[in-house]
């Protein structure tokens, strides 16, 4: 029977707050941690604005990236949008979102930290 040590996860949320004080981007990952390979679903909670114009979701790490755009209507946006990553392979991850307006400057950003441990089968 193999052990595999399971050390406390640290969530780190990073959440962009606008000039009023307002959170204009918010992520909720899960599972925040898995075994190998995971499904990651990510959930981003977007303030509607007429400045917003397309949300980009990133799950990093040192030997995996995988990323998904979408287009956004600005304040006729949703304002939660969901996303799958399927198959995610073990790592530390930094999932991040990135708010752009129509010029593509960024408008926010938020990102939360999850671990993928790896299952010793090939990985």
């Amino acid at each position: 029977m193999k052990k595999v040590p399971v050390m406390p996860t640290a969530i780190l949320a990073l959440t962009a707050i606008s000039a009023s004080g307002g959170e204009q981007l918010r992520l909720a990952v899960s599972p925040a941690q898995s075994f190998a390979p995971s499904n990651l679903n990510i959930r981003a909670r977007v303030v509607p604005n007429t400045e917003n114009r397309s949300l980009t979701i990133i799950a990093e790490s040192e030997d995996f990236y995988r990323s998904s755009q979408v287009e956004l209507e600005g304040d006729h946006a949703p304002a939660m949008i969901t996303f799958e990553f399927r198959g995610v392979p073990g790592g530390e991850y930094l999932v991040s979102g990135v708010l752009t307006d129509n010029a593509g400057h960024r408008r926010a950003i938020a990102g939360q930290r999850v671990r993928v441990i790896p299952s010793g089968l090939g990985e």
